[in-house]
């Protein structure tokens, strides 16, 4: 009886112990219930790494459509961890496809080489003046599987440059003695048809040089062969396409040096992509019909002669540096910069201010036009 008192007491403390737990799980619902660093999907760098806070947490989005990095993981409410091509910055099925091998191919560009096959698969296409003011493409391929491949020509120097940074295999027949001394030197995947015939074939429908053809089968035989069985290609930042209403930049002209290598860019609104013409004669894949990018990419760049090589005058294009750029997408233009600080490094773009300019998903076409007598317009 004489401690009967502490009933009332013990089952205070209780009811107080009750009230304090549910006070703080209803704090902590409120918290988790507001987004903070962690809540959200997170954000990474082109080249894949998480971008972070001062004290080392990462960024996350917390709400609307976000500009992604290619190939970055975002954990979603729908369905888990989404990924994007390092190239194309489309969905992909799964983390491994991201690191499936890259194959790029020189295309040639000539009018007796046209129309060529492979193009419209081409993920990232980068073309420049390999000749006489005639035009070539590296075409790199990743995720796409194109039946065929051609016609494959010559290298140059600097197409390794703008190749390296996608860690790809370089694909070609021959090339300017500057680049076989750089492309054979054991520093990259080298699959020349000249030191791997049996891969390639010359068609009898059309003369030489212009007739070197390759497949998917055989390329990723080759590359299986020599134990190139994966890539880790740096990437741009990506963001979903969204047409403006007025379209600003619905006809593009790209001015090389004159001819047949000049080239007109089209915008379809429906599709929200560019249709190509080599001046005014539609550009188009042997199989698969009209090129029409996503994304069009025309960058000044300091070019002009350079050494004799095989008893030609080879172009010079200076690939690392910086200069003015052109993003042409959803109907409008970004004028912006264009950098490249080493050979690893992939091209970034950068707008007035500074800030990386991200690219709608899709086929990219990506064109070096020469500074002192190249030009760019639109309308």
């Amino acid at each position: 009886m004489k401690r009967s008192w502490l009933i009332p007491l013990l089952l205070a403390a209780v009811l107080c112990s009750a009230i304090a737990v549910s006070a703080c799980k209803s704090d902590a619902t409120a918290a988790s219930s507001t987004p903070t660093s962690g809540s959200g999907p997170t954000v990474t760098n082109a080249d894949g790494t998480v971008v972070t806070n001062p004290d080392g947490t990462a960024v996350t989005t917390t709400g609307g459509t976000p500009d992604t990095a290619a190939g970055q993981t975002t954990d979603t409410t729908a369905g888990g961890p989404k990924y994007y091509s390092l190239l194309t910055g489309e969905p992909v099925a799964s983390e491994a496809d991201l690191t499936k091998p890259v194959t790029g191919f020189m295309i040639d560009n000539h009018t007796a080489a046209r129309p060529q096959s492979g193009i419209k698969q081409g993920e990232v296409i980068i073309e420049a003046i390999a000749e006489a003011g005639i035009t070539r493409f590296l075409v790199l391929y990743q995720q796409h599987q194109p039946a065929l491949v051609g016609p494959v020509r010559s290298l140059r120097v600097y197409d390794i440059d703008w190749a390296v940074p996608f860690d790809c295999s370089i694909g070609h027949v021959g090339g300017a003695e500057s680049a076989l001394k750089e492309v054979r030197n054991g520093k990259y995947r080298d699959i020349d048809m000249f030191r791997n015939g049996a891969y390639y074939w010359r068609s009898d429908d059309r003369l030489a040089p212009h007739n070197v053809y390759i497949s998917y089968e055989k390329f990723s035989k080759l590359n299986l062969k020599k134990g190139y069985t994966s890539s880790d290609p740096k990437g741009f930042p990506r963001v979903d396409g969204s047409p403006v209403a007025t379209p600003d930049a619905a006809t593009v002209n790209v001015h090389l040096a004159g001819g047949a290598h000049d080239s007109r860019y089209e915008y379809d609104k429906t599709t929200n992509t560019y249709r190509r013409y080599n001046r005014d004669t539609l550009f188009v894949d042997r199989e698969e019909g009209p090129v029409t990018p996503s994304v069009v990419i025309a960058f000044m760049v300091d070019e002009g002669k350079g050494k004799v090589e095989d008893g030609i005058v080879r172009e010079r294009i200076a690939t690392i540096g910086s200069g003015r750029a052109y993003i042409f997408q959803n109907g409008t233009v970004i004028q912006c910069e264009w950098h490249k600080e080493t050979q690893a490094k992939q091209l970034s773009f950068t707008d007035a201010s500074g800030n990386p300019v991200s690219l709608v998903r899709g086929q990219t076409w990506i064109v070096a036009v020469p500074r002192a007598y190249g030009k760019v317009t639109w309308s």
